[in-house]
């Protein structure tokens, strides 16, 4: 059941005026929307406005789901969304990445069936501290075990690296976020007995920190990975840097009506605002 507990402005002009703008618009050639998951549970995270929510009730996921089979959506691996983009004319379906930050455990329970139902592919990021043997918990959530991720790859789903202990890498100095990234990718790697590719930036990220950003960049690089996504609102797409793919936040408040607006570029509007109000709080700051 979708919840309607408040009036949502980025809801509303989203549905109302950005998508029906947006569908006079010819589509971008290259774009891919990469969804943002949490947890798929029917306890709702926050306490705030539905803007702030991360969880995503099971029958929301499955509609979600459904209607990305019904309309001809085909998820990609994230290195598949990388070179589609790089070279739009090799795909015919619609491209979609489904990814889940925070290696909960409910995508085990509560995702994964309903994922396998439509033959689907996806990406769980993994703070690899809260993962073990036996069961642990990051923001009193459950988190997988490693023999629940090592069936899950088994069964074709990708795992990434949400660094160890889910800091704000921003306040660690270079030496700390060195070692998030690559401690959480060489413990993946021993485990799946495979390379990690995929990083995912925990927290808001820091778009206007050029510094921080090409500091981040350069240990992503020598580390070995391939791409990365992080929290800027909107569409990737050609223009995109591969380490920080921007993505779509997705919840259990998104009904049908704005989840294909987001999946259909109609959402990307709200990233001048978000962009704008980082460059406010930054300055108000200094």
């Amino acid at each position: 059941m979708y919840r309607r507990k408040y009036m949502r402005a980025d809801a509303l002009a989203t549905k109302y005026f950005f998508h029906p703008l947006r569908r006079l618009i010819p589509p971008s050639q290259g774009r891919v929307p990469i969804l943002m998951y949490h947890s798929i549970s029917d306890v709702e995270r926050s306490a705030r406005h539905p803007y702030y929510e991360t969880a995503t009730s099971p029958e929301v996921f499955a509609q979600h789901m459904q209607f990305l089979a019904q309309n001809n959506y085909r998820p990609l691996r994230l290195a598949e969304a990388v070179r589609y983009m790089a070279d739009p004319g090799q795909e015919t379906a619609r491209p979609v990445v489904i990814t889940f930050d925070d290696g909960y455990r409910d995508f085990y329970t509560h995702a994964f069936p309903i994922l396998a139902e439509h033959g689907f592919t996806a990406t769980v990021f993994l703070p690899t501290a809260s993962i073990g043997n036996t069961t642990r918990r990051l923001h009193q959530i459950e988190c997988l075990t490693w023999g629940e991720v090592e069936e899950l790859h088994k069964a074709g789903i990708d795992f990434g690296s949400h660094t160890v202990t889910h800091p704000q890498l921003k306040l660690l100095d270079a030496t700390m976020v060195e070692s998030e990234i690559l401690c959480s990718k060489e413990t993946i790697d021993e485990r799946l007995g495979g390379a990690v590719r995929s990083f995912a930036y925990p927290y808001a990220f820091p778009e206007i920190d050029q510094p921080f950003r090409g500091l981040l960049r350069d240990v992503l690089n020598h580390a070995g990975y391939e791409n990365g996504v992080c929290t800027i609102i909107g569409t990737a797409g050609p223009r995109s840097e591969r380490f920080f793919l921007e993505r779509l936040p997705m919840n259990t408040y998104d009904d049908p009506a704005l989840f294909r607006a987001k999946l259909e570029g109609a959402y990307d509007w709200l990233h001048p605002l978000q962009y704008a109000t980082k460059l406010i709080n930054t300055r108000s700051t200094a």
